[in-house]
């Protein structure tokens, strides 16, 4: 059998909605937790049941395991797929280190190897993600994982082998919901797949 992984990103959190580095304890804000809700009980005929899976996964995050536990599901908390240590500059805004460290964050942006808040580099959250993703490649499963929209980026990329810098050329909304599929020897991007009503 094919594995299957559908990647949800968790709902809106403040730091989201105010372009922060996000910090582990950040859960759903009001608006988040609305949006999940909506989405999970809506209308039968959008109705944002994610299907049937075998497992849930979801990052230690408090904003993925609200989302996933909002949908009803049970998560297994699954460390790979954590958002990227921040560093010193979490909880910060962008505008913020824009204004304090305006080279730190130029380098930062330019370059997937570097780090210059002292948390991971962005090739560092692919090496562990990318790691992970390729453990299930081959378990023949259907996974829902519920990680940050940042994690989901780097899993396409990866997913994909495509260079590490392409991660910026995509956006991940909150609760947008990303396919891949495996026979066992490469993934799959399935675009266009409804959610099952």
């Amino acid at each position: 059998m094919a594995t299957s992984l559908r990647l949800v990103a968790h709902g809106h959190t403040a730091a989201l909605r105010r372009a922060r580095f996000g910090a582990p304890d950040d859960g759903l804000d009001e608006g988040g937790l609305r949006a999940v809700l909506a989405q999970a009980h809506g209308d039968p005929g959008r109705r944002g049941h994610l299907g049937l899976h075998d497992t849930c996964l979801s990052s230690p995050a408090a904003a993925a395991r609200q989302t996933a536990e909002t949908f009803g599901l049970v998560p297994t908390i699954e460390t790979a797929l954590a958002d990227c240590d921040y560093g010193d500059w979490s909880g910060r805004s962008l505008e913020e280190v824009a204004g304090t460290h305006p080279q730190a964050l130029r380098e930062w942006l330019a370059a997937p190897d570097s780090a210059p808040h002292g948390g991971e580099s962005v090739t560092a959250v692919r090496d562990r993600v990318g790691g992970w993703l390729d453990e299930q490649r081959g378990a023949g499963r259907r996974i829902i994982a519920v990680a940050h929209p940042l994690v989901i980026r780097i899993v396409v990329v990866h997913a994909l082998d495509l260079p590490t810098a392409t991660y910026r050329h995509l956006d991940v909304e909150p609760l947008a919901v990303v396919r891949l599929t495996s026979p066992g020897t490469r993934w799959q991007l399935r675009l266009g797949a409804q959610l099952p009503a």
